[in-house]
């Protein structure tokens, strides 16, 4: 798997959000891609910007900044970032000899070319191609229309695609409906009528009907109790296997994560701060918001928890970046961290000792 092309390339994303003179960046410069038939789990606290990740991958928000490549193809791109290059190349030259100017003028007129090209990729990506990436939303309440049908609901995306065949239709969402453990029956029947891990079944079959690519689960599994969280998880496991479907598996549950995931990203007020495989994530945690993560991982053994020990990650504790700033930086073959120069020394240093 580590020598094939990546599926999805996610590059330097930053998505903000401005309101009036506030902007928040809910995602900043993150970078990471996914290979053909892996799961890649992101996690994080609430509000760490994993969802806005994967809503900005399906297009849901014209992102900010950075670049997504699917499939070898460019299908969203920000200008931002081009914007502010040549914002701080033009303040440079007022005080910038006639060399350096010249240098700053074909620096400016290349950053130009770079927002037209970034503007056409995202006004005219192949929506074929886009649709060959499908979500299955947090809430499986508020993710179904209320009026909709489930029949109305599975097939809307095969509808938009132009199929108008009644029977065409409705074999595939009785298809589908018995591939993720509904009966066609459900099909007449509108979401309030149904339970929660039911309700999310019906999300998935939605996803799954555009013969997707890849799938971003966003937290599939939150809202539900415990016995159905199971339930979903072995059913995505059996669909993964089955169509040899890619995730981007975005959760809390970290022992979930661990169990169904091939690599892990760890976010932290929208930057990614440690990605490595699941079992190297696991036994050697570098970064220390990693750590404080990994220690709130309960463990059904009484003697186990009352020795535990919760780790507080304190950022401003943590680390001096005032002069020093950080950047993410491969520490082993595949596992990444966000440090400055002299967190990674110490990083190497820790390493090497073992």
């Amino acid at each position: 798997m580590s020598n094939q092309e990546p599926l999805l390339k996610v590059e330097h994303l930053c998505q903000y959000f401005k309101a009036g003179n506030f902007v928040t960046k809910a995602v900043d410069d993150v970078s990471f891609d996914i290979k053909k038939g892996e799961v890649f789990g992101l996690v994080g606290e609430s509000g760490c910007g994993k969802t806005t990740t994967g809503r900005s991958i399906i297009k849901l928000y014209n992102i900010t900044s950075g670049n997504i490549i699917f499939k070898g193809q460019r299908i969203a791109a920000g200008t931002q970032g081009y914007k502010d290059a040549i914002k701080a190349a033009q303040e440079e030259m007022k005080t910038a000899d006639a060399a350096r100017k010249a240098e700053l003028e074909a620096f400016i007129k290349k950053q130009k070319e770079e927002i037209k090209s970034a503007q056409h990729d995202q006004k005219h990506a192949d929506k074929k191609l886009v649709t060959q990436i499908q979500m299955i939303f947090q809430d499986p309440i508020a993710s179904l229309d209320p009026r909709m049908t489930v029949r109305e609901i599975i097939s809307e995306g095969l509808v938009i695609q132009g199929e108008k065949d009644k029977k065409v239709i409705d074999q595939k969402v009785y298809e589908m409906l018995e591939l993720v453990g509904l009966v066609p029956e459900h099909a007449s029947r509108y979401p309030h009528e149904f339970s929660g891990g039911q309700r999310q079944r019906i999300g998935v079959a939605r996803s799954i009907i555009m013969n997707p690519e890849i799938i971003i689960a966003d937290e599939p599994v939150s809202a539900l109790d415990v016995s159905v969280q199971a339930q979903v998880i072995n059913l995505l496991n059996e669909l993964r296997e089955r169509f040899g479907l890619t995730l981007l598996f975005i959760a809390h549950d970290l022992s979930v994560v661990k169990y169904f995931s091939d690599r892990i990203g760890v976010m932290y007020f929208g930057k990614m701060v440690e990605m490595a495989d699941s079992d190297e994530l696991f036994a050697h945690p570098l970064h220390p918001y990693t750590k404080s993560l990994l220690s709130a991982i309960p463990l059904p053994d009484p003697i186990y928890e009352r020795q535990r020990k919760r780790i507080t990650y304190n950022p401003l504790a943590e680390h001096d970046y005032t002069e020093d700033k950080p950047s993410f930086r491969e520490v082993r073959p595949g596992h990444f961290v966000q440090c400055n120069e002299a967190e990674y020394r110490r990083i190497m240093e820790q390493l090497n000792g073992k």
